[in-house]
């Protein structure tokens, strides 16, 4: 079976050129959960999505992937 993706925090940090050491930095967390939310092994809250959103100037949206069929 094909792993799920549900987010892009890993895609916009490679975008913006940060860390997730940074990101984890910033928001106050532990760099592992940092880690894990950027491999999709385990999602963030919608709360702290927002939170991410906020600290990369960025629109929440951008950090989720699109279930929009582009047909």
């Amino acid at each position: 079976m094909e792993k799920q993706f549900y987010n892009r925090i890993k895609a916009v940090l490679a975008e913006k050129g940060i860390t997730n050491n940074w990101l984890a930095d910033e928001l106050g967390m532990n760099r592992t959960t940092v880690s894990k939310w950027c491999r999709n092994e385990m999602q963030p809250r919608v709360e702290t999505l927002f939170q991410i959103a906020d600290v990369l100037k960025i629109d929440v949206r951008e950090l989720l992937v699109s279930t929009a069929n582009n047909k």
